[in-house]
C-alpha cells in the first residue's frame, strides 16, 4: 500500500497541480500523508514521527527572516540603485545573477524569487527591456548560489540534517563551487542573450532609494544567524532565534509576518515526510538498492561522476525532496557518506536549472512574470541545461578532487 500511495502522490506531484480538484502540490502531499494513515501504511504516531520538526523549524525561521527583508522594504529600495549602478542592460545581467546567488545562500533561494522577481519584472518593464534573459538570471542563479550553505534551499537543508553536515565544513567546501556555479552562470547567460542584451538600454533613474536602517538591521542579523551556524549552533534554533531576534529589534506588528511566510512549503514537507515512509515501510527502496546499490561506487571521479548523474536525474524524474529522502538510507552506506550527502547537495540543487519544473524557485519568477511574457518550459531549457550540466560537472570536479587530497 505504502508503494501505491507514493507512486500516485508523486505522479501527481510532478504535475504540480491536480486540476480536476484544484489541488496544488502541498494539498496533494497533505492527501497522501492521510491516505497512509487512512490504509493502514502507517500508523498515526509513526506518521507524526516521520515528520522531521528540525527541517520545519529551520524553514520556518529563514523564511522568517527573509520576511522581515520584505516588510522592510528592502528589495523595493534596491530596485534604483540596481540601476543606478548597473548602467547597461548586460551589467544588470550580471548584478542579477551574483546578487541572487550570494542572497539565497542566506535565506534560501525560494525566498529570493518571491521578493526578488516583482522587482526585476518592474525593471523590464519600465525600461523596455527583453524580459526572458533578466528573469533567467534571477531563477538560475537563486538556484546555483544556495548550493554554498546548508539553509540556502530546502533540499540542503533535508541533506545537512538527515547526514549530519556541519555547516563550516560545508561552506568551505561548497562556497567555491558556488562562485564557480555563478561564474559559469553568468557566462552562458551573457554569451546565449548576447544580441538581445547588446540592443537595449537602460535609462538612469532620477532618484536613488537609499537602504533603510531597518533593512541594514535585519541584513545584519541574518549575517550574525550565519556567523552563528559557522560557529557550530544547531542550525534550526539558530535560525529560529534570529528570526526572534528581528521581532524584538523591529518591535512591530507581527501580523504583517505571517503572510509573508510560505505555509505551504511546510505543510509539503510535512507531507512528504509521511508519505515517505510510508515507501521505506514498504521495503520497496530496500528490494531497488539491494539489486542496484549506491554503495558500490567508491569515492575516485568517475564513481563522483556516476553518483552526480544519479543524483541530477533523479532529482528531476522524482523531485528533490522525495529523492533525498528515498536515498538516505543508501548514502549513509556509501564508503564516505559525508562526500556522498555533499555531491547528493550539490547535484539536487543544480538539477533544478535543468528545466522550468526542476526548481519552486523557477515557477516563481514563471507565475511574478506573466505580464511580461513569462517564462516557457523551452526558452528555460535553452539555458537551464547548459547551466545544470555545466555546474554539476565542475561541481563535482571540486568536491571529489578535495575529497581525495583531504
Amino acid at each position: 500500500m505504502g508503494i501505491a500511495i507514493f507512486v500516485v502522490t508523486y505522479l501527481l506531484v510532478s504535475a504540480r497541480r491536480l486540476r480536476l480538484l484544484g489541488f496544488d502540490r502541498p494539498a496533494i502531499a497533505l492527501a497522501g500523508a492521510v491516505a497512509c494513515v487512512a490504509l493502514g501504511a502507517l500508523t498515526p504516531e509513526a506518521a507524526l514521527a516521520a515528520v522531521d520538526s528540525a527541517t520545519l523549524l529551520l524553514l520556518f525561521g529563514v523564511m522568517g527572516m527573509g520576511a522581515f527583508l520584505a516588510v522592510d522594504g528592502f528589495f523595493d529600495q534596491v530596485e534604483t540603485q540596481l540601476v543606478a549602478w548597473a548602467r547597461t542592460p548586460r551589467r544588470l545581467l550580471g548584478m542579477i545573477v551574483w546578487g541572487a546567488g550570494m542572497l539565497s545562500a542566506a535565506i534560501t533561494n525560494d525566498a529570493v524569487c518571491v521578493l526578488g522577481a516583482p522587482v526585476v519584472v518592474r525593471i523590464v518593464r519600465e525600461h523596455r527591456l527583453p524580459a526572458t534573459p533578466f528573469l533567467l538570471a534571477l531563477a538560475t542563479a537563486a538556484n546555483t548560489g544556495s548550493v554554498a550553505t546548508l539553509v540556502g534551499n530546502p533540499q540542503n537543508m533535508l541533506c545537512g540534517l538527515l547526514g549530519g553536515l556541519v555547516y563550516r565544513e560545508f561552506l568551505l567546501v561548497m562556497a567555491p563551487v558556488a562562485v564557480l556555479g555563478l561564474a559559469l552562470n553568468h557566462l552562458i547567460l551573457g554569451l546565449l542573450f548576447r544580441e538581445p542584451l547588446r540592443s537595449a538600454t537602460l535609462t538612469p533613474p532620477r532618484r536613488v532609494e537609499p537602504i533603510s536602517r531597518a533593512a541594514r538591521m535585519s541584513l545584519g542579523v541574518v549575517f550574525l544567524t550565519s556567523i552563528a551556524y559557522a560557529l557550530g549552533a544547531n542550525l534550526a534554533w539558530a535560525a529560529a532565534a534570529g528570526f526572534v531576534a528581528l521581532m524584538l529589534l523591529h518591535r512591530r506588528d507581527t501580523r504583517e509576518l505571517w503572510p509573508r511566510i510560505d505555509w505551504t512549503l511546510l505543510l509539503f514537507f510535512a507531507g512528504l515526510f509521511v508519505v515517505v515512509a510510508a515507501l521505506e515501510k514498504s521495503g520497496a527502496p530496500a528490494a531497488f538498492f539491494a539489486r542496484f546499490p549506491l554503495a558500490e561506487h567508491g569515492q575516485g571521479l568517475a564513481d563522483g561522476f556516476w553518483l552526480s548523474g544519479i543524483f541530477l536525474v533523479g532529482s528531476n524524474l522524482v523531485s528533490n525532496v522525495p529523492f533525498i529522502l528515498v536515498v538516505r538510507d543508501q548514502v549513509n552506506a556509501l564508503g564516505d557518506a559525508t562526500l556522498g550527502w555533499q555531491l547528493l547537495a550539490m547535484a539536487s540543487t543544480f538539477a533544478g536549472n535543468l528545466t522550468l519544473l526542476g526548481s519552486v524557485a523557477n515557477i516563481i519568477v514563471a507565475e511574478t512574470a506573466r505580464d511580461v511574457g513569462g517564462l516557457g518550459f523551452w526558452q528555460h531549457l535553452k539555458a537551464g541545461l547548459p547551466i545544470a550540466l555545466a555546474t554539476t560537472i565542475v561541481g563535482t570536479l571540486w568536491v571529489v578532487t578535495l575529497a581525495g587530497a583531504s
